[in-house]
């Protein structure tokens, strides 16, 4: 890591402690875990401290991993850019995967209002204290959540393809 990125994170754990974690570089950007219950406070803390000056919301998104425990099932990703300095940072909350919310971040950046409802309309994410969470390019009426990692990849009934032309045989059978 970056100097920079050791002054960040330094601050971050002097004022947060044990609930930010896991600070590491992937892909050239400073990347850290916080607990769900702070991190619209590190997100707050990187926007308003002085020296950090996060002031730029690039994107809110999230992962659904169903094989994992289930308080890490669920997992939105923040991007915040500094465009002082040119700096980006990640920030990753984990969620339970039985009820997965976490607090907007609607009064920090206006511009999460689309992007968590965007979140919400494709993983189930709450975002509590959101002021108009709903479907944003689904249709209303759907009560499922597409990008859940809740059905198989492929219908197992079909029976116009056949496996061996897509390189599934469980023997290396030649047609």
């Amino acid at each position: 890591m970056a100097l920079e990125s050791l002054d960040i994170q330094n601050k971050l754990q002097q004022t947060f402690g044990e609930h930010v974690k896991y600070f590491r570089t992937e892909y050239d950007m400073f990347v850290l875990e916080a607990n769900a219950d702070v991190v619209y406070n590190v997100i707050k803390f990187l926007k308003e401290e002085p020296s950090l000056n996060f002031n730029f919301l690039t994107d809110v998104c999230g992962i659904h991993y169903p094989d994992s425990e289930v308080n890490e099932q669920y997992c939105v990703v923040y991007h915040l850019h500094n465009w002082f300095e040119n700096k980006r940072i990640r920030v990753k909350t984990f969620l339970n995967g039985t009820t997965p919310e976490v607090k907007s971040i609607t009064s920090l950046y206006k511009c999460a209002d689309w992007m968590e409802r965007e979140t919400y309309d494709f993983f189930g994410i709450q975002f509590n204290g959101h002021p108009n969470l709903v479907r944003i390019l689904n249709m209303d009426e759907m009560v499922s959540f597409p990008m859940r990692k809740q059905f198989p990849m492929e219908d197992s009934g079909r029976t116009d393809k056949d496996d061996r032309f897509f390189g599934r045989t469980v023997n290396n059978t030649t047609i």
